[in-house]
Parts: C-alpha cells; sequence; structure tokens
C-alpha cells in the first residue's frame, strides 16, 4: 500500500506539492491534466511536463485521476469510435510516460452529486452532504446554481461552468438509455482499450457512482456487489478492476464494505477511504476519517485491504473543512492530512497485529 493524496495541479489546486510533500507518510500523488476537456488526448508533452513538476517537488505521480470518459462513448452514440481512439491514444502516451494506473466513471451527466458544499456541522467545521428532499426539489440544469457559491473560487471536478451549460442538453442524449444499454456500452468501451492496457500493463480502476442510486431518473450502474461482479465478469480481464470508494459505496446502506473488498480480491486497483455520517438512509454528511466520527467502521475497511493482498495506492478523500481553510470543497489541505495519518496509523497497527499472529 501506497499513502497518497489527489492533486488537481498548480494552476488548480489550493493545495501546493511543497504542502503534500511535509505530510508524513504521503509518497505520491494522484492527479490529472484537468484542464484537457473530456475525449481529447493526452499528449507526451503534457504528460512530461505533469510528471517533472511532480517529480522536482520530491513526489511522484502514483496514478491518473481521471482520464474522463466522453458522453458519446456512455451513451454509444454512433460517432462514440473516435472519442475511443482518443482515449486509446491517451493511455499509449501514458504507458510510454510509465504511468499504468487511471481511475475513470461511467456516470451518465454528473460525476458526483451533492445538495450542499458547506454543511456546517457541531464542531464548526463545513462539509459536503447529500439530501434526497433537496435533490428532488432541484430542477437539473439549476444543479450548478445551487451550489456555485459554495465552491470557494474553484472549478470542481464534473461541476465545470462550461459542461453545466449544457446539461439539458446532455440529459436529453440519455433519454432513452437504461441500465442495461449503460453496462453495454461499458462493455464496448472496455474491450475496445483492453489491448492496449494489456500492451503496457495499465489498471484501469472504475470508480463507484457517487450516490450509489439513480439521480435525476439518470441510470446508474456501479453501485453495488452485483453489478461491479458482472461488470468484471463481462471484460474478464485483470487490468479491468476497480477504484474501491468507501464513502461512494457507503452511501448505500445496505452494501457491506469489507465483505466487498473481499469479494473483489485482485481487482481493487486504487482505494478511496473516507468516512459518512448518516442522519437518515437518504442524508448523509461527510465526516472525519475517525471511525467513531461516522457511520463506518474503518479499521475493518483497512483491514479487508489488507488481507487480500491490496498493494496499490490509496488516498483519504473528502475531508471537512477545518481551521479556517478556504478551499476546494473536500479538497482542502488539514483534514485530509489528518485523515492520511490516520489510516496510516491503522495500517501499521493491522500489519504488526497480522505479524503476531
Amino acid at each position: 500500500m501506497e499513502m497518497t493524496l489527489r492533486w488537481y495541479g498548480s494552476e488548480f489546486d489550493t493545495v501546493s506539492l511543497k504542502q503534500i510533500r511535509q505530510i508524513a507518510g504521503v509518497t505520491g500523488v494522484i492527479t490529472t491534466l484537468y484542464d484537457v476537456p473530456a475525449g481529447e488526448m493526452w499528449t507526451r508533452e503534457a504528460i512530461r511536463k505533469m510528471k517533472s513538476e511532480v517529480s522536482d517537488a520530491g513526489l511522484h505521480i502514483s496514478g491518473i485521476e481521471s482520464v474522463n470518459v466522453h458522453e458519446k462513448i456512455k451513451i454509444g452514440a454512433s460517432d462514440r469510435d473516435k472519442y475511443i481512439e482518443n482515449y486509446i491514444k491517451t493511455l499509449e502516451n501514458l504507458g510510454e510516460e510509465g504511468l499504468n494506473l487511471v481511475c475513470y466513471n461511467f456516470m451518465p451527466v454528473f460525476d458526483w452529486t451533492r445538495s450542499e458544499l458547506a454543511r456546517s456541522r457541531a464542531d464548526g467545521s463545513t462539509v459536503l452532504a447529500y439530501n434526497q428532499e433537496d435533490i428532488d426539489k432541484i430542477v437539473p440544469e439549476k444543479m450548478f446554481e445551487s451550489i456555485a457559491g459554495d465552491m470557494n473560487g474553484t472549478v470542481m471536478p464534473g461541476w465545470e461552468p462550461e459542461r453545466m451549460e449544457r446539461v439539458k442538453q446532455l440529459f436529453e442524449m440519455y433519454s432513452d438509455i437504461d441500465e442495461e444499454k449503460l453496462f453495454a456500452n461499458l462493455e464496448y468501451f472496455l474491450k475496445a482499450i483492453m489491448p492496449v492496457c494489456n500492451k503496457y500493463d495499465i489498471k484501469m480502476a472504475i470508480h463507484p457512482d457517487d450516490p450509489a442510486w439513480s439521480v435525476f431518473g439518470l441510470p446508474r450502474i456501479i453501485i453495488n456487489k452485483k453489478n461491479i461482479l458482472r461488470m468484471m465478469n463481462m471484460v474478464d480481464d485483470v487490468h479491468n478492476g476497480v477504484t474501491f470508494c468507501s464513502g461512494s459505496y457507503g452511501t448505500n446502506r445496505e452494501n457491506d464494505l469489507p465483505d466487498m473488498i473481499r469479494s473483489l480480491e485482485g481487482r481493487i486497483h486504487f482505494a478511496h477511504v473516507r468516512n459518512l455520517r448518516f442522519n437518515s438512509d437518504t442524508d448523509f454528511e461527510e465526516a472525519a476519517h475517525l471511525s467513531a466520527d461516522g457511520s463506518f467502521d474503518m479499521y475493518e475497511i483497512m483491514k479487508a485491504l489488507y488481507e487480500t493482498g491490496f498493494d496499490g495506492p490509496i488516498r483519504p478523500d473528502h475531508g471537512r473543512m477545518i481551521w479556517d481553510e478556504k478551499a476546494m470543497p473536500g479538497y482542502g489541505l488539514y483534514d485530509r492530512a489528518l485523515g492520511a495519518s490516520y489510516l496510516n496509523g491503522l495500517w501499521e497497527a493491522i500489519k504488526k497485529n497480522n505479524k503476531t499472529i
């Protein structure tokens, strides 16, 4: 296991590589070319520049999150092959530069959904939160307006202004897409890219849908154990794996997170470990990573990862906004640094306990 932190690049992130370098136990970053639109090819020159900036700071790139999948691929449009070809070329360029882990998602329209970006907690911190009743009152085209004021001047992944301007058009594109069609389009995409993944040993790690149920009537498929096993079986290749995100799968309280980890042994290539606190089944908020602050047993989650031989990168996920920090919601420095230290401590304890048994 390698502890990492997500970093959006010096032009977009409120956290610097210098600061990340000073978090004890964090040796790599999970990053992306944030300004390259979905569907466009990543050039080797841009990838090299990104690698150099990270290495100059005393870190390395542990994985890419994300190479976004164009909506035309997700809906199976007649011109999807040209976007898949660009994706393949991007994977080739990443492979040539020695980068062999790619996190991606197959969520329609919205990469993730929250009703609040700055819900106040009793301790004075603010967190991302979701309330289904509030979401049901929102017209999808107005979704961006409802949260834009709490972005602290940042551009959040999946909520870029130019993308939000096309929400109505995007919904129309999905008007006849159901879960079965979305599964079929994912299978088509994966079968097309597996040859280049095998050539360069690139592990594709699909991120679960967040939250793990349909929002605004859009289909969502990467939501539970049954569906993720179906995805892996339909393209049975070790390079077709998952990003195990405890926070996303955990939005559905029927998902047994440690059991899911054990059922995915050998196919979890990347892990996001975070905690949620539930106020009801459809109202949850991000918590500190500490088990006692939320609803998940973080020890059991980390133990399941350890016992299944997980050796990929892991990162703390959405953090609280604490100590008067102004940053991209969920992606400040302080609480994620605390989360990384806590997860490293759990891992050390689990590792030592297993050696004494």
